[in-house]
């Protein structure tokens, strides 16, 4: 009887539905839930009779059902927050985690350290990266991100970069260099502060005297007391060399003649320093960048050196390349990891876990695990948290419509019952 019939029809609809609103509901649940996103319920409807066979139309729907729910991997909004190892994905993408249960992936980026310095998320998974060598250069070796070392050893200095103008005014000077009386033995000089290998630092002078047109000479002096054999108040020439200029004022060439500095206080013997005034053309630069001469006074405008005392971590930080650098308290700072991202062929096909967590599926694909900003992957914020995209507004629409369906059904099957009821009158009229 279609009376019947129309009995359960009508309650395919109530059940759909009522499981729809179990969807909203989820939704609205987790609308402060860090890198949410919304799942929406899809309907299909049920042919349960065709009156022509397989020739098809004349068929009668017997209701509907939910045929699928898709999660909708919408952007959220980034949060800044004020915590350092907070992350949020702007893009496609997945954080990686290890646990109990194996590999997963999320859009949760709210980590922190462990008792053993590694990255964890809330649950006490283990977040993946790239790990950087020793020098602090990121590698392909994907393994957890942790801080390992919270002192860094000293480093001897090996290079000491200046640039400087040295006044083409200057008189040449007859007399040699004397260590013993610099001052009126050189045109110009200048301090630098350079490290031994046990990170003691030690200030050398430099001495610059014109030898002539275009040529000058410089030496590099420590003093004596720091040096093995050095009397106190006397200087100890370490390493000497020359500059040559073009008339122009360009840095044509640069030599070293000696180069030897014996540190006292259980420093290795011997250390040498590469002193590097530019990029000159005789090696192949443009004579521009670094020292040069001009007709203006003799005055250095910047050094740099590489070596550095022993230092402690002070602090901790992510960029926005995901790369997690380390401060130390001897003004160094070394990348230790890179964050890495999982990408997939199929988000909606990943499989639900539970905690904020995805799980690779047949459907979803295998991941695709590489640094942010490659190859179709999302990039990386520091300092900030990706929100649920739950809109309330549109959840709320989305639940007076779903109410509205169920309400109509349920008038359906009151209505075929008032039919039924009507044929059992029958008997009795």
């Amino acid at each position: 009887m279609g009376i019947l019939s129309s009995l359960y029809t009508g309650v395919t609809g109530i059940q759909a539905n009522g499981e729809a609103l179990g969807v909203i509901a989820d939704n609205i649940a987790n609308s402060n839930t860090v890198g949410f996103k919304t799942t929406r319920a899809e309907f299909a409807d049920v042919v349960g009779k065709s009156l022509k066979g397989i020739l098809g139309g004349n068929q009668i729907g017997r209701g509907t059902k939910l045929q699928a729910t898709t999660q909708v991997f919408s952007q959220g909004s980034i949060n800044q927050t004020d915590k350092s190892t907070d992350l949020a994905l702007t893009g496609d993408g997945f954080f990686v985690l290890d646990g109990e249960e194996g590999r997963s992936f999320s859009r949760n980026g709210s980590f922190n350290f462990n008792r053993n310095g590694e990255l964890v998320n809330a649950d006490g998974m283990i977040v993946k990266g790239f790990n950087a060598d020793e020098n602090g250069k990121v590698t392909t070796t994907l393994g957890s991100i942790k801080v390992e070392r919270t002192i860094i050893d000293a480093k001897k200095t090996e290079q000491l970069d200046m640039a400087m103008n040295l006044d083409i005014r200057a008189d040449k000077l007859e007399k040699p260099f004397d260590p013993t009386d610099p001052s009126r033995s050189s045109n110009y000089s200048t301090g630098v502060t350079i490290y031994d290998s046990a990170g003691n630092a030690h200030a050398l002078t430099m001495y610059f005297r014109k030898e002539g047109d275009n040529l000058w000479k410089w030496s590099a002096a420590a003093k004596g007391e720091e040096m093995v054999g050095g009397l106190k108040g006397q200087n100890v020439i370490g390493a000497t060399g020359t500059i040559q200029f073009t008339v122009d004022g360009k840095l044509q060439s640069q030599t070293q003649e000696s180069n030897s500095f014996n540190f006292s206080k259980g420093a290795l013997p011997n250390q040498s320093i590469k002193f590097q005034f530019g990029d000159d053309i005789l090696s192949g630069g443009t004579g521009l960048k670094g020292s040069t001469q001009y007709g203006s006074a003799s005055d250095i405008y910047k050094h740099t050196q590489d070596g550095y005392t022993a230092g402690t971590i002070g602090g901790l930080s992510f960029n926005d390349d995901g790369v997690l650098s380390a401060f130390y308290t001897n003004g160094v700072t070394r990348n230790l990891a890179q964050i890495a991202i999982a990408k997939f062929e199929n988000n909606e096909g990943l499989f639900k876990a539970g905690n904020n967590m995805f799980k690779e599926s047949r459907n979803s694909g295998a991941p695709n695990i590489g640094i942010p900003n490659s190859g179709g992957r999302g990039k990386v914020f520091s300092k900030s948290i990706e929100a649920s995209t739950t809109d309330i507004a549109s959840e709320f629409v989305n639940l007076i419509q779903m109410q509205r369906a169920f309400q109509a059904n349920s008038r359906t099957l009151s209505t075929s019952d008032e039919l039924m009821q009507e044929v059992l009158n029958i008997k009795h009229s």
